[in-house]
């Protein structure tokens, strides 16, 4: 039997498939893993961000109050000369540097740090140009100081400085408000990112798991099927091809073996086969024409004998007996091995003659009206012979049909009506036996035998061109 190359194009490895799908997953996790950790990063950014600009506004605020402490203690010295007016001036004044500093510090943007320097640079000039001047008149009773002029000037002075401090707080918030934002559609941006990555790489997994499921789990179900009906005795059974190139030499090699082995079988049924029709006709044409040819003569030797002699004649007469026995016995045995009429006149009139020599009542209906190759003749006609034998001597029946159908493949059908519950995996070496028959020309065997059913044993055998 001639192997057919199964896969001619390149294959991929087991191995190679397995790092791609793994590092492709890897690249996945590894993406979404980043993007996650990006998200984290902003986050935590836009966390220190949002302290920052509270730090600055809380730096800011405590700022401006420090400049109405500035500005109310001097107005009351001013309006009152009581000394005690100047100590929230004084306490201003003392922790104008630290505070000065400390604004300047916490600004969360360059635009911010000059926006702060400038407010710095005005409230140290409202202190000196205008405030520490001003207390000094006042302490050597200049009634100038008191006047509406300086009054007006201090309130020009303070109001600028407030504004620009309000313009400071309102830019920050706005600042603060935008990084929050920012944070926000950042955070929502690497969850979906990561969705993404999630829902890829569960996609992936997914068809991972669906390919290595056709790629190997599959062909190797596959094989081991066949591994188990090869293992029966079906040496017609293949592994269909993989694109795997590990799956595939592995289905390469058993259908390279089944097949060699198949065609062992093959050739050592038909090597047996030839040798039971040389057997029988050795028998028929040696042993048994001399044993006519014997009791031949002893007949004639019979005939020469006068009746007086009565030992003489019994003896004779019962080795004619005794012969026609033999001879008897060894066209039995002869047909057993291979029966004559199976090669002069066919598989039907074999099967007939089968069928008409069986105890049990056999009916034979046949559409086999052609001739095919002996090997094939004679396997059929002794799977008939083996599935009629089992039926005789299991299967209780009071009937046996036999079927033979002849088109482009040879159907057999042996059925009886006994008691049935017959089955392949507890059967006897009679079953394999017809299964072996059967597969060595890559041909099908199926048993129905329900309990109490009957049997029957239906057998296709292909018939070549």
């Amino acid at each position: 039997m001639k192997v057919r190359r199964w896969y001619g194009e390149k294959r991929l490895g087991l191995t190679s498939l397995t790092i791609a799908a793994s590092g492709m997953l890897a690249l996945l996790i590894g993406v979404a893993f980043a993007v996650l950790l990006w998200a984290i990063d902003d986050a935590n950014s836009s966390t220190s961000a949002r302290r920052a600009s509270r730090s600055a506004l809380v730096e800011a605020g405590d700022m401006e109050q420090l400049l109405l402490d500035l500005e109310t203690g001097q107005r009351g010295y001013v309006i009152t000369g009581r000394t005690e007016f100047l100590q929230p001036w004084q306490k201003a004044r003392d922790e104008l540097p630290t505070e000065i500093r400390r604004f300047t510090t916490t600004t969360t943007s360059p635009g911010q740090h000059r926006a702060a320097e400038k407010i710095a640079r005005g409230v140290e000039s409202f202190l000196r140009d205008y405030s520490s001047p001003l207390v000094e008149r006042v302490r050597r009773g200049d009634p100038a100081a008191s006047g509406l002029a300086e009054t007006a000037e201090g309130k020009r002075r303070v109001d600028d400085l407030r504004a620009q401090f309000d313009q400071y707080m309102t830019s920050e918030r706005a600042q603060l408000a935008a990084r929050e934002a920012a944070a926000g559609a950042n955070g929502r941006q690497a969850v979906r990112a990561a969705a993404a990555g999630l829902a890829a790489s569960t996609v992936l997994v997914a068809a991972f798991t669906v390919l290595q499921h056709r790629a190997v789990v599959r062909p190797v179900r596959g094989a081991a099927s066949a591994a188990e009906h090869f293992a029966a005795g079906e040496l017609g059974v293949r592994i269909r091809p993989s694109k795997v190139a590990e799956i595939g030499a592995l289905g390469g090699s058993f259908n390279t073996m089944a097949a060699s082995l198949h065609d062992s079988r093959r050739r050592i049924m038909e090597s047996v086969e030839a040798v039971h029709r040389r057997t029988a006709r050795d028998l028929h044409d040696g042993a048994q024409q001399r044993l006519v040819s014997l009791v031949i003569g002893i007949r004639l030797a019979r005939e020469l004998i006068p009746d007086t002699e009565t030992a003489a004649a019994e003896l004779l007469d019962q080795s004619i007996a005794d012969a026609q026995t033999a001879i008897d016995e060894l066209r039995a045995l002869a047909s057993g091995i291979y029966p004559l009429v199976l090669t002069v006149k066919g598989l039907d009139a074999a099967v007939r003659d089968l069928a008409s020599r069986c105890p049990v009542p056999a009916v034979v209906r046949s559409t086999y009206a052609r001739r095919v190759s002996a090997t094939v003749e004679s396997n059929a006609y002794f799977i008939v012979a083996e599935a009629v034998t089992n039926a005789v001597k299991h299967a209780q029946a009071s009937e046996i049909s036999i079927r033979l159908e002849l088109t482009d493949e040879l159907c057999i059908e042996v059925a009886d009506d006994g008691i049935g519950g017959v089955d392949r995996a507890t059967a006897g070496t009679g079953i394999t036996g017809l299964a072996e028959r059967v597969a060595a020309f890559d041909g099908t065997l199926s048993i129905d035998s329900p309990p109490g059913g009957g049997t029957a044993i239906r057998a296709r055998i292909p018939i070549p061109e």
